[in-house]
């Protein structure tokens, strides 16, 4: 529980002009960029919260602590933002609150942006994080990879690489509300957060001149097969809940373990503000715990 909770008609009266204000396909993304790191810090963190900054595949990251934690498995967090925004520090409210409820630590990668670095750079830069995560001395048994939104789409597109390239099946996955076909064109104009000239404009900045049908970019379009227990969550309210409940079906009709959770009253990536909205708090809560379950499995008892 938030040490402040907002009620949330109080809540989504506050954020929703907030949301309007900065994700605005008029402004220049380095203007977005800005704002959303500015914001960042009036949204709160657990009390204890430790950043390091470091750098992990090539890149900068944060190792996010809170308090006494483990070093036999860890989180790679990959943050949303539409492949355009977003970075460590916009989203250290969320990953701080997931590095207290896993016990371990959170490697949060600054992966490089659109539309500078069109796709794959940032899934280069995820794969080259993993890799260096297991030239560090943990196995891909004990790395969970999380993200929300472009970086959930990044984190499933993440899992397929290193299923067909290089053999590897981390602990698990961790995806809110992930946009994982950004190919799909939102059937309404906006939601509490995101509207849809934004995420046009972040999708084919993001795209480049790539192809839309590739499964590093559009992830829900490619084999799910051989994944591991994958949690979802998305609102119903959000652009984004039809997309989630036709992975979730096809994670499931791939044999994939997979929980979803829907909420109702929320908004797109809500996490963010868990130290402010208790629903919030007891959301990312939730997935905490399905990540440490992953990453620290009950020992088997022996038969004899």
């Amino acid at each position: 529980m938030p040490d402040l909770s907002l009620p949330l008609p109080v809540a989504r009266a506050v954020f929703h002009p907030i949301f309007r204000v900065i994700l605005n396909a008029r402004l220049p993304f380095a203007v977005q960029r800005a704002l959303m790191n500015a914001g960042a810090p009036l949204q709160g963190a657990p009390r204890g919260t430790h950043v390091e900054r470091v750098r992990l595949g090539g890149r900068p990251a944060e190792r996010v602590t809170v308090g006494p934690s483990s070093d036999i498995a860890t989180v790679l967090y990959l943050h949303g933002g539409g492949y355009t925004v977003g970075s460590p520090a916009s989203h250290r409210p969320l990953t701080a609150f997931l590095a207290r409820e896993t016990g371990c630590p959170v490697q949060v990668l600054d992966y490089r942006l659109a539309p500078e670095h069109p796709f794959p750079a940032a899934l280069d830069d995820a794969e080259a994080a993993f890799l260096e995560l297991i030239a560090f001395g943990y196995r891909p048994e004990r790395i969970a990879i999380a993200g929300d939104s472009a970086g959930g789409g990044l984190s499933l597109a993440l899992a397929l690489r290193l299923r067909d390239k290089h053999g590897f099946v981390p602990a698990a996955l961790g995806l809110i509300a992930p946009w994982a076909d950004p190919n799909e064109i939102p059937d309404r104009a906006r939601d509490l957060v995101i509207n849809k000239p934004w995420s046009r404009a972040c999708a084919a900045a993001y795209l480049g001149g790539g192809d839309g049908r590739d499964t590093g970019y559009a992830p829900l379009l490619g084999d799910l097969h051989g994944l591991p227990p994958t949690y979802v969550h998305a609102d119903v309210d959000e652009l984004l809940y039809d997309q989630c409940t036709r992975l979730v079906a096809k994670l499931r009709e791939s044999g994939v373990d997979t929980r979803f959770t829907e909420t109702e009253g929320l908004w797109h990536v809500a996490q963010l503000q868990a130290g402010l909205v208790a629903p919030a708090a007891a959301i990312t809560t939730e997935l905490g715990g399905f990540l440490r379950r992953a990453l620290r499995p009950a020992p088997t008892r022996s038969a004899g």
